[in-house]
């Protein structure tokens, strides 16, 4: 499709846009004809009145462009990401091999996913940790002066785990330490940007359920949320199976990171204490969605399938309790392509019966407000970085939507989009 002419925003030239529709990232609703101001470092103005004289380039009365059949929301952000696997890539002897490669392997196989998410449309990822420094080093690559096109990235480095639990092929087992908060110590140390705990194993699909017990007791994620505190990192805990997200609950991690079978009673304290839950309903769709390469028979198709029903009960609940909400797609899981993924991420959500414009805000706003990022992202709102999407196919109609031909605007810079059919090594 023909795509407007919007200049770019350099050598401190402002860009004036006027919009049909504006969603903010944070709002109950959305804002019609709205005007949005920025410059290569930053949105300057945003609002349905005209844009004061001092925001605007010397002489300005019009808008660079008018857009009524437009809408234009914050960059989205993927909350839980592993930039050190191939998720697109469905043949497990192949995943196999790929994990083997070394981590300077690895790092070569995950640099060019990063120009890639962003014209996708992501301009910030979680990672959630790997052993092997990828993440780590994408991060230090993004604070360093000679970043290549690519979204806001923070690692945790190396996830911690119990000596032979679940977890061996992204993180360090604590045993490894002295103590638990000498674990969290080493982390910082490395370079992590925050904290990931391991507490408890995943999901048996054959069973149907979590069949271990919890990694970590209680009193451990109390003592290494505490240790993560004094460190000033934040905390974030895989975790399935009621016991085990009762512990990283009451350990007090600032999010949950999966939360299959949830309880009601779970998410009230959630609520309450203002612990963040990211879904990550793909892989598990991913297992039914590819059921016959995967070698799942009926009996555990039908397993998963009550387990995605169970969650999406829970997330609208958790919606309709106030709980934050906060919108990754486990990318890098069997696959669950970056970026791809997590766009299907956004869907299932909506399917499961979130809102649409709920969904964006958990996509957007949500992570912006709740995970301590060192830069302001994920908002249309003056002060925040111009990181944002332009697209005639509103997502309130919709969130595959996002799916479709769309403008991607970055630090200024207007971009087209990627489009899926370009989506190896995702």
């Amino acid at each position: 499709m023909d795509e407007p002419l919007i200049p770019e925003a350099v050598d401190e030239r402002h860009v004036w846009l006027r919009v049909g529709t504006l969603i903010d990232g944070v709002s109950t609703a959305p804002l019609a004809r709205a005007n949005v101001v920025y410059d290569q470092a930053g949105i300057l103005f945003v609002g349905t009145e005209l844009p004061p004289a001092d925001v605007l380039n010397a002489g300005q009365r019009e808008p660079d462009a008018d857009l009524p059949d437009y809408t234009l929301l914050p960059g989205l952000i993927e909350a839980h990401a592993h930039l050190f696997l191939e998720g697109g890539e469905l043949n497990l002897d192949k995943r196999a091999a790929y994990i083997k490669q070394t981590p300077a392997q690895l790092l070569a196989a995950a640099m060019p996913r990063l120009e890639k998410l962003v014209r996708i449309g992501v301009v910030g990822v979680r990672d959630a940790g790997d052993k092997d420094g990828v993440g780590l080093a994408l991060s230090k690559l993004y604070t360093s002066g000679k970043r290549p096109l690519m979204p806001y990235l923070d690692s945790p480095g190396a996830a911690i785990h119990h000596k032979g639990r679940y977890g061996s092929f992204m993180g360090e087992p604590l045993e490894d330490c002295v103590s638990l908060r000498d674990c969290v110590e080493k982390r910082v140390n490395a370079g992590a940007d925050r904290i990931k705990l391991i507490p408890t194993g995943i999901i048996n699909f054959k069973k149907g359920a979590v069949t271990t017990d919890p990694q970590m007791t209680t009193a451990e994620v109390v003592e290494l949320v505490a240790s993560a505190k004094s460190f000033h990192r934040q905390t974030f805990a895989h975790a399935s199976g009621d016991a085990g997200i009762e512990n990283a609950v009451e350990g007090g991690v600032d999010s949950v990171e999966h939360g299959f079978f949830v309880r009601e009673d779970q998410l009230a304290r959630m609520r309450d204490r203002g612990i963040a839950w990211v879904p990550t309903f793909t892989p598990v769709q991913e297992q039914v969605d590819h059921a016959d390469l995967m070698g799942w028979d009926a009996e555990i198709v039908g397993n998963l399938r009550r387990i995605l029903d169970q969650h999406a009960t829970s997330l609208v609940k958790a919606h309709q309790m106030g709980v934050q909400i906060i919108a990754g797609s486990d990318a890098g899981s069997v696959g669950v392509a970056h970026g791809w993924g997590f766009l299907y991420e956004l869907e299932l959500m909506e399917r499961a019966g979130m809102p649409s414009l709920a969904v964006i805000k958990a996509a957007t706003g949500a992570s912006s407000n709740r995970l301590g990022f060192k830069e302001k992202f994920g908002q249309i709102k003056p002060g925040y970085l111009s990181r944002f999407i332009l697209t005639k196919n509103s997502p309130l109609k919709g969130v595959t939507n996002l799916r479709k031909e769309k403008l991607v605007v970055f630090d200024g810079t207007v971009l087209e989009s990627l489009r899926e059919t370009d989506s190896q090594g995702l």
